[in-house]
């Protein structure tokens, strides 16, 4: 558990507090296209479920048909198949949710929110600290961040044809595994165990196996919904966590093994950000809207588990200085009203702040 302590998930549900609260005093913010771009994704979201629940709808019409010609009262197929139903609208597909994602890859505003909100956590930094010694604050992310390209260069990011392809893998995959396991957990005598089987063999990986243990005891007698609403949770945490650090790794660039590294070595702290993002982001409507606050307040957990990067033509060896995060003790131990004093460096720190005000980000 040495990378999923207790300490460092409270820690990450933390900094969705202190994240959001920095990111609603940017009056930047507001001013980007994602609030309109996210009332279309209801709309459309909206629009959708009204399709998808016409299979559901034909469903239940079939089943209360059915039920004046059998006597449904002891059956339990009927309840089966419609939670089952259910199950797949409401928990696994998430249409507005998987719609605000996409986005992502489609438009350049939440890159653009991730950029300027660098720059407002700056900004904010100095402004709190204007009065200490300037040798010893941490240097600037957003002026060296800001000139790192998003493309070209080794291990560029993949085009966005390719990028989108890997992206609807990953969700097919996430939801072939849900529905699949949920199907399994309605057979008889071995139905039961099934949840908690695949809850031990997904935490064990991540968590250890004494506390996977105690997930799989207690999945052994709460209610089958709750162990795959909590799984749900669990694997969509880990998804929208990926998504959200996409600006940051397009300019960034690591390996595959290099960013498996970088998230095993983070995983408490990004758990409790991701797990406490995505029940706020599951909200029917209001979860939506706060995706771009959810991208802003990212800006500022990248500053709080990397070091500020140097100018492109410097980085050689950065990125693999920062797989291993060497303030993790220090942060965690941190008081919150302190949390600003991580990352405090000797040294000099950028003269210049580029505004990003009338500029595309790149």
């Amino acid at each position: 558990m040495s990378n999923f302590e207790p300490n460092a998930v409270i820690r990450g549900f933390q900094l969705v507090v202190v994240g959001t609260v920095r990111a609603l005093t940017n009056p930047e913010l507001f001013k980007y296209d994602h609030f309109r771009q996210a009332a279309l994704a209801v709309a459309v979201g909206v629009a959708i479920q009204a399709i998808v629940q016409i299979p559901i709808l034909t469903v239940k019409f079939s089943v209360y048909m059915v039920s004046f010609l059998v006597d449904l009262n002891q059956a339990t197929w009927d309840n089966s198949l419609l939670n089952a139903l259910e199950f797949i609208s409401k928990s696994v597909l998430q249409v507005p949710f998987l719609l605000m994602t996409l986005m992502g890859y489609l438009t350049p505003t939440l890159d653009e929110i991730f950029m300027q909100s660098i720059y407002w956590v700056d900004r904010t930094y100095m402004q709190k600290h204007k009065s200490e010694n300037p040798d010893t604050l941490r240097a600037m992310y957003y002026p060296n961040l800001v000139m790192y390209p998003t493309k070209g260069g080794s291990g560029s990011s993949a085009p966005k044809a390719e990028a989108l392809l890997a992206f609807f893998n990953r969700y097919a995959k996430r939801v072939g595994i849900l529905v699949g396991v949920y199907i399994i957990s309605c057979l008889p005598y071995i139905g039961r165990y099934v949840l908690p089987a695949a809850s031990y063999y997904t935490f064990s990986k991540h968590v250890g196996s004494m506390p996977a243990t105690v997930i799989f005891c207690v999945g052994l007698v709460l209610p089958k919904a709750y162990l795959v609403r909590f799984m749900h949770t669990y694997f969509a945490s880990r998804s929208l966590m990926r998504e959200l650090l996409q600006p940051y790794f397009r300019r960034v660039k690591f390996t595959p093994e290099q960013k498996q590294r970088w998230f095993r070595d983070r995983e408490g702290v990004l758990f409790g950000f991701a797990f406490g993002f995505t029940m706020i982001l599951k909200t029917p409507f209001i979860g939506v809207l706060m995706y771009g606050v959810a991208e802003a307040s990212t800006a500022y957990l990248v500053t709080k588990i990397t070091d500020p990067p140097p100018p492109p033509a410097s980085s050689e060896g950065y990125v693999e200085s920062q797989v291993t995060w060497a303030n993790k003790h220090d942060f965690l131990q941190l008081s919150l009203d302190k949390i600003d004093n991580v990352n405090v460096v000797s040294g000099e720190k950028d003269a210049a702040e580029p505004s990003p005000a009338g500029k595309k980000f790149s």
